[in-house]
C-alpha cells in the first residue's frame, strides 16, 4: 500500500492539494474566512507495542483507533512535533481516552516530506482502581504501511482512506526527463514556455522560446520514456528570421496530422507568423506573417496556441494589433493555408469595455462557440474580460467583466484562458485580484467558476496561507485530469520562498476518460485515458461496440469501430461507465 498523503482535506466541497519543489505534500486549504478544523483519524494495527498494567502482553492483542482534531493542518518534515489538538478520542477497545475525561501528556506526530511517517500517543485513563496505558504507532514511512492497517482523513462529508486513496489520496514520483541548455549556446532549447502535446504516434511535441541552432526557439520532439530531445526545426534560419522566431505557445495536431503553432517575433514583418510542420520533422510551411497590413490590422504578436474547431478551421487569438489600434484579434486560418479571416478586433467598443489584450488562446465549447479571455479591458477599470464569440465571427459577448466587486474581490487580469469542465462550466484563473494581499501586491490571484450564461463563483484566493506557503499569483491555466480534479501552478508564493507552486483543486466531479485523438476516422488508432479502467468489458463510440486492449488501469488502447459515428466514447468498467469529456469526432 503507498503512503497516504499527510492531508486531503475538504473545505465546504472543495479540496486543493499542492506540490512543491522538491516536496511531494498534500495541503488542504479552507479559504481564511472558515476557521475549518482538520481530523485525523486512525484504525488499524493490533496493539503490541504496550507496557504497563493494563496492556495485554499475548494474544489476540486490542486494536487501537483513534482520532484528533487540530486547527490547522500539519506541516511537512516536523521531527516527532508536539501537537496540541482540540480535540481527541483514543479506544483500544477496552477503555476511551478523550479530551473530556483526561489530559493528555504526550501526542506527537512525524512527518516526512509531507507524508505522516508517525502517530504517537501515550496517555493513561483511570478505569476503577487500574490505570490503562494507551500507545499506537502509525508507520508510512518510505512506501511502507502495514497491510492490515486503515486510516481516513476527513473533514465535512467527505472521507479519504487506505480503500479510496488511488483516486483521491494518491502517490506520485516526480522524475526530471531532461534539462534543456545541456549543449553548448542552447542548441538544444532554453526556455521552453509552453506545455506539450502528444501526437498520435505517442511522442511528445512542444516548442523553445530560445535556444536551438540560431537562438530563436525551436520545434523538438521527445520520448514519453526520456532521452534527449529531437530538434525538428530551428527558428531565426532565414535572414531577419523571416521564418519566425520565439515561439511563446505550444503546438496544436491537426485532424490531417500536421502540427500547427504560432511564434511571437519573426516572419516577413517581425511581429509573427502562424506555421505547420509534420511530427517527423522537416521544414515547416509558414501559413501567415502578422502585420502584413498598414498598423498592424491583421493582428501582431501572438502568444497562444491556435485550436482546430469542429469546422476543420484553426482559430487564434493576438495580443496585439487590430483594426482599432494595438488591442489584439481573433483570427482563424484553414490548415492548408491561405489568408486568415479576422472574426474581431478589440476595443471595438467606447473604454474597450469589449476587452483588450487577448494574451490566452480560445477553446470550443460543446454548444460550438469559442470562448476566451482578454487581460484588459471590460467595465470595470479594465480588469480583464471572458467572453464568447461565434466561429463565424460577429461582436462577442462579454460574459463577465472582472474586478465587479470591491477591492477586485472576484479576481482580475486573466492571463490564461479557460477549460470546460465535465459539468459543462468553464474554470480559469486569474493572475491577481481576490481577497488576500502579498508581495505588495493587491490581489494574489484567484481560481474561478463562470457558468456558460455569466455567473461567475471565486473558488479560491490565493496566499490564503501564512507567507503565501499555498502559492500566488497563477498565470497558466487549468487542466481537468481524469479522476475530476483540477490541476495548475503558480507562478510565486510556496513554502520554499517564492518558487512558486503546483496545486490541485477538486470541486466534486466524477471521473471520465479522454481520447487521445479527439477525431478520427473508422480504422483510426486511439488511446483512452483514464483511471481505474482494468477489468473494463465494453468500449464504445457513441453506441457501437470496438475491440479494444486494456493496457493498464489508466490506458485502453482501440480503434474505431465500422459503422462509428460522432459522439460520446464510453468505457464500461466494474465500478460503472465512463464517459469522454469530448465528443469524439468522426468525419
Amino acid at each position: 500500500m503507498r503512503p497516504k498523503s499527510e492531508e486531503n482535506i475538504q473545505a465546504r466541497g472543495r479540496a486543493v492539494r499542492a506540490w512543491l519543489p522538491g516536496v511531494v505534500l498534500a495541503i488542504g486549504l479552507a479559504p481564511s474566512a472558515l476557521a475549518g478544523a482538520y481530523t485525523y483519524t486512525y484504525a488499524g494495527n493490533p496493539l503490541t507495542l504496550c507496557s504497563g498494567p493494563g496492556c495485554v502482553t499475548s494474544p489476540p492483542y486490542p486494536v487501537i483507533t483513534g482520532s484528533f482534531t487540530l486547527a490547522s493542518p500539519l506541516g511537512a518534515n516536523l521531527p516527532y512535533g508536539p501537537i496540541t489538538p482540540l480535540s481527541y478520542e483514543i479506544s483500544d477497545g477496552t477503555a476511551v481516552l478523550t479530551n473530556t475525561n483526561s489530559t493528555l501528556p504526550d501526542l506527537e506526530i512525524a512527518t516526512k516530506s509531507g507524508v505522516i511517517t508517525s502517530w504517537y500517543f501515550f496517555a493513561r485513563v483511570s478505569t476503577s482502581t487500574e490505570f490503562l496505558e494507551l500507545y499506537t504507532s502509525f508507520q508510512a514511512a518510505f512506501g511502507y504501511s502495514p497491510e492490515d492497517a486503515s486510516y481516513e482523513v476527513v473533514e465535512g462529508v467527505t472521507i479519504i482512506n487506505n480503500a479510496n486513496e488511488d483516486e483521491a489520496g494518491r502517490w506520485s514520483t516526480f522524475t526530471t526527463l531532461y534539462s534543456f541548455c545541456a549543449q553548448s549556446n542552447c542548441t538544444d532549447g532554453q526556455f521552453p514556455k509552453a506545455g506539450l502535446i502528444q501526437a498520435t504516434n505517442g511522442g511528445l511535441y512542444g516548442t523553445a522560446q530560445l535556444g536551438g541552432s540560431n537562438g530563436g526557439g525551436m520545434v523538438f520532439s521527445f520520448s514519453p520514456s526520456g532521452g534527449t530531445p529531437k530538434n525538428l526545426y530551428n527558428f531565426c534560419s532565414q535572414t531577419n528570421c523571416t521564418d519566425g522566431a520565439n515561439p511563446y505557445a505550444g503546438l496544436v495536431q491537426a485532424t490531417n496530422g500536421d502540427l500547427y503553432g504560432t511564434t511571437e517575433g519573426g516572419g516577413a514583418s517581425g511581429y509573427g507568423t502562424v506555421f505547420n510542420i509534420s511530427p517527423n520533422g522537416g521544414t515547416p510551411t509558414w501559413m501567415y506573417s502578422f502585420c502584413s497590413q498598414s498598423n498592424c490590422t491583421d493582428g501582431a504578436s501572438p502568444e497562444a496556441a491556435l485550436v482546430q474547431a469542429t469546422n476543420g478551421d484553426l482559430y487564434g487569438t493576438t495580443r496585439a494589433g487590430g483594426a482599432n489600434g494595438d488591442y489584439g484579434t481573433v483570427f482563424s486560418i484553414s490548415p492548408g493555408g491561405g489568408t486568415p479571416t479576422w472574426i474581431y478586433s478589440f476595443c471595438s467598443q467606447s473604454d474597450c469595455t469589449d476587452g483588450e489584450y487577448p494574451y490566452a488562446g480560445l477553446i470550443q465549447a460543446t454548444n460550438g462557440d469559442l470562448y476566451g479571455t482578454t487581460y484588459g479591458g471590460g467595465s470595470h477599470a479594465g480588469a480583464g474580460t471572458v467572453f464568447s464569440i461565434s466561429p463565424g465571427g460577429g461582436t462577442p459577448t462579454t460574459l463577465y467583466s472582472f474586478c465587479d466587486q470591491s477591492a477586485c474581490g472576484d479576481s482580475e487580469y486573466p492571463y490564461a484562458g479557460l477549460v470546460q469542465a465535465t459539468d459543462g462550466n468553464f474554470y480559469g484563473t486569474t493572475g491577481y485580484g481576490g481577497l488576500n494581499s502579498c508581495f505588495a501586491s493587491p490581489g494574489c490571484g484567484t481560481i474561478f467558476k463562470i457558468t456558460p450564461s455569466g455567473t461567475l463563483t471565486t473558488l479560491y484566493s490565493f496566499c490564503s496561507q501564512s507567507g503565501c506557503a499555498d502559492g500566488s499569483h497563477p498565470y497558466a491555466g487549468l487542466v481537468q485530469d481524469t479522476n475530476g480534479d483540477f490541476y495548475g501552478t503558480t507562478t510565486d508564493g510556496g513554502a520554499n520562498g517564492n518558487g512558486g507552486t503546483i496545486f490541485s483543486l477538486s470541486v466534486g466531479l466524477g471521473p471520465f476518460v479522454k481520447t487521445l485523438p479527439t477525431s478520427g476516422k473508422v480504422g483510426t488508432a486511439v488511446k483512452i485515458l483514464g483511471t481505474k479502467l482494468t477489468g473494463a468489458t465494453h468500449v464504445r463510440f457513441n453506441g457501437t461496440n470496438a475491440v479494444f486492449k486494456v493496457v493498464s488501469s489508466s490506458e485502453i488502447t482501440t480503434t474505431v469501430p465500422k459503422d462509428a459515428t460522432t459522439g460520446t466514447v464510453e468505457v464500461v468498467t466494474p465500478g460503472g461507465t465512463l464517459s469522454s469529456n469530448v465528443p469524439f469526432q468522426v468525419p
